[in-house]
């Protein structure tokens, strides 16, 4: 059996059972015990371990959120296993400013929609979701990709911000998060493009600070199949070698999710509190974005039509051509530790 010492975990800025447990204490109170420390990839400087939240090259390392970055990393060979899902959908829409002439999704025939990229980063997940975004709105529309203009917006700030070690903040807070859309919203408010699509608190709120129209309410749509994107659902991927030596260390630590989903069920305001912090908004818009029972939406899964939607996503990436080739999307998934996980549920809890 492979000795561990120090298991490392990172989440993206969106709700998550993650959050949640790491601000409670219920990560460091489950693996203490075992005389195992439990750090985030945000209490490194390296530039190297951050980067493991697209490339999952820590050992070690527990990821929770949106699955381009696991899929790509996957597809160049990442040993990685996907252990839980979770869908908690979010407002996304395609937006216009009122004097464009835009007022549905059918005016968007001829249009210029901004893309963001960012040249040389690893995986630029944020154009590839803004695309996925396209696509469904287009088709909430009956028009095709071709049917419009794509202009490239290319954005010379690097994904991983550096600075600000801490072992319980996300790896994206301040200025970094506050620059997330800047260049599509100047683009749009230049007359650049236009129409763009936004996502998140962060979106809804972009969407009222510019007083824009929504034209495509994406987050809206009956069809789970074009609501998914990067986010929808978000997966949680563990390293691989320490699935295979450690397996009960992987079960402890999806316990500790339940435990926090619980937790967050039964106390839904505190929990908000921590899941805006962590996102980085309010509770206003975190309500707007996701719904008033977020808190109660985050215990993990492993639904198969999650997975599904994971492998649709997958298929898109390699009709983008983002991905350098395609794997088995049967065998990257691994049923047996949330399994496990739930029949300890309840066993980590703290007060």
């Amino acid at each position: 059996m492979t000795a561990a010492r120090t298991l490392w975990y990172t989440r993206c800025p969106l709700p998550t059972a993650s959050g949640v447990a790491i601000e409670r204490g219920l990560l460091d109170a489950a693996f203490a015990p075992l005389g195992i420390a439990v750090q985030s990839l945000n209490a490194s400087l390296d530039r190297q371990v951050r980067e493991a939240h697209f490339d999952h090259g820590q050992p070690g390392l527990f990821r929770q959120g949106g699955m381009i970055p696991p899929i790509w990393s996957r597809s160049r060979g990442a040993d990685t296993l996907v252990i839980a899902t979770g869908w908690i959908d979010e407002y996304q829409a395609v937006i216009a400013l009122p004097d464009s002439g835009i007022r549905d999704g059918g005016d968007l025939r001829g249009r210029r929609l901004g893309v963001p990229c960012r040249p040389g980063e690893q995986i630029d997940y944020w154009r590839a979701m803004c695309l996925r975004g396209y696509h469904s709105a287009l088709q909430l529309a009956g028009l095709a990709p071709t049917d419009v203009e794509f202009v490239a917006l290319p954005i010379h700030e690097g994904q991983i911000p550096t600075g600000g070690a801490s072992q319980r903040g996300s790896l994206w807070h301040g200025a970094p998060r506050a620059r997330r859309q800047s260049r599509e919203a100047l683009a749009l408010v230049r007359g650049e493009v236009d129409a763009i699509y936004t996502a998140s608190p962060a979106g809804a709120q972009l969407t009222a600070f510019l007083g824009a129209r929504i034209v495509v309410d994406i987050g809206a749509a009956p069809s789970p199949a074009l609501r998914s994107n990067n986010q929808v659902p978000a997966i949680l991927t563990v390293d691989g070698n320490l699935a295979r030596t450690r397996p009960e260390l992987v079960v402890r630590y999806l316990a500790a999710l339940f435990d926090a989903a619980d937790w967050a069920r039964a106390h839904p305001l505190e929990a908000d509190a921590i899941l805006s912090e962590d996102v980085g908004t309010t509770r206003e818009w975190l309500v707007a974005a996701h719904g008033s029972d977020v808190a109660a939406r985050l215990a993990p899964v492993l639904d198969p039509a999650h997975v599904q939607a994971v492998g649709a996503q997958k298929d898109f990436l390699l009709g983008l051509g983002l991905l350098e080739k395609d794997f088995d999307l049967q065998a990257w998934i691994a049923p047996e530790f949330i399994e496990a996980a739930a029949a300890t549920r309840g066993s980590h809890a703290t007060a």
